[in-house]
């Protein structure tokens, strides 16, 4: 027996010997891993902020070589596709960054890639809303980053014309939105808002407030022609075109050019916009941020929702537990590091114990003193959490058709109806 067990033991130090890597003395010992790639996009934002991470992780591990690769997100997310799907790992990053409304479809899809983050940091410690599109099965696979969580950007000095306040627009409703839009416009001859034909952020901002989706729960399962928030979200999208308060563009920086130039008296969106207002120096003091108004008519719809936003993913690859250890201690826990984000870049994460800190209290003289971040990371904590779900686009496609045939007189139900057939046999 003890021949037998001198044997095995001989047998499992050779293995390990042979099976040892070039950046990995012991396989998977996060201790000896030299190097990890982040592959991110947008260099004002992500990859800033990932630099910044870098920067605070040097207290931690100064010898850890961090090697931050900027892709577009669209290359990401085919290099993604291209490599999992065939079975291959080589030439991935060790992190990488995926929208939200795209996470679900990788999770599902390439259940085996990610590395399980569940214990690497306290999920509670998060906006509750971030939670579900970066976990599967009851696990964690995404490290939360920043909110997309929205704001009402308001010019106060055409709402002063008007005879209004940044306090009238604080926990209406669309229908409110409208009756006090018209005034604007009476008053300053400015619309309310910018509206780009084929995007549905608007709507996506809509029924989110409500804990709606184009989908059902289960995340694959379309939602359309019995969607209360959504048929109310396309109604509302109506009457502010009817009430000739849109402003119409085409493109990114036609959206820009729209409020810097003081052509539209709100901007409803992202605070990610915020660095794009502020680009107007010549505008400050005229601007506040109010909640985004609730959808009339639908009890569950609340002032807050989300736009956009990402979360940090580690591949299981060789290196995963260095990689896990560096997010947990910078995106994952370090109060001191979210504000620094806020200072450099104006990223608002949805890291809850971060809002404690110094720079989520100051106050904002662009926007008349206004604590802007306070706000922001007070409206996080409010978002419904909805499941995304595998075909946000690819709906999102569908319904751009079915809003034009709705502005055209279509009936609603039967636009909704059509919309749900098209959708169901597409997505199968």
């Amino acid at each position: 027996m003890k021949k037998v067990l001198a044997l095995l033991l001989v047998s499992i130090l050779l293995l390990s010997a042979c099976s040892s890597g070039t950046k990995e003395k012991t396989s998977g010992s996060a201790k000896d891993t030299k190097e990890i790639t982040v592959l991110a996009w947008d260099p004002n934002f992500n990859i800033k902020a990932m630099n910044l991470a870098k920067e605070a992780y040097k207290s931690v591990d100064p010898k850890l070589n961090i090697k931050v690769v900027e892709n577009a997100q669209a290359d990401i997310v085919q290099k993604l596709n291209t490599s999992l799907s065939s079975g291959t790992t080589k030439g991935l990053p060790n992190i990488v960054l995926i929208e939200d409304y795209r996470a679900q479809s990788f999770l599902k899809a390439y259940p085996d890639a990610f590395y399980d983050l569940s214990k690497t940091f306290n999920a509670d410690d998060f906006a509750q809303y971030k939670l579900a599109p970066t976990s599967l099965d009851g696990k964690h696979y995404g490290l939360p980053f920043d909110t997309g969580v929205t704001g009402l950007y308001v010019r106060t000095d055409y709402l002063k014309k008007a005879g209004y306040t940044i306090d009238d627009l604080k926990g209406i409703d669309w229908n409110k939105y409208i009756e006090i839009g018209k005034k604007v416009k009476a008053a300053t001859g400015k619309e309310m808002l910018t509206q780009d034909p084929k995007d549905l952020g608007l709507i996506r901002m809509m029924i989110q407030s409500a804990g709606s989706w184009y989908l059902k729960n289960d995340g694959t399962t379309p939602d359309l022609a019995d969607n209360a928030a959504l048929k109310d979200a396309f109604k509302t999208y109506k009457a502010i075109l009817d009430a000739g308060l849109v402003k119409p563009v085409s493109d990114w920086s036609q959206f820009v050019a729209g409020f810097n130039s003081g052509a539209v008296a709100t901007v409803p969106t992202g605070n990610w916009i915020t660095a794009s207002i502020k680009a107007e120096a010549s505008q400050s003091g005229k601007w506040a941020v109010a909640p985004l108004p609730k959808l009339p008519g639908v009890e569950t719809s609340v002032n807050a929702s989300n736009l956009g936003g990402s979360s940090w993913y580690v591949l299981n690859v060789p290196g995963k537990e260095k990689a896990a250890e560096f997010l947990a201690k910078t995106f994952g826990s370090n109060v001191d590091f979210y504000q620094t984000l806020v200072k450099e870049i104006g990223a608002i994460g949805t890291y809850k114990p971060a809002a404690e800190g110094e720079a989520y209290k100051a106050s904002d003289e662009f926007f008349g003193g206004q604590k802007v971040i306070t706000d922001f990371a007070n409206w996080t904590t409010q978002i419904p959490q909805v499941n995304y779900g595998l075909h946000t686009y690819a709906i999102e496609d569908i319904l751009a058709v079915a809003m034009q045939d709705y502005l055209k007189g279509k009936d609603l139900d039967k636009v909704l109806t059509d919309a749900q057939k098209q959708a169901e046999e597409q997505i199968k």
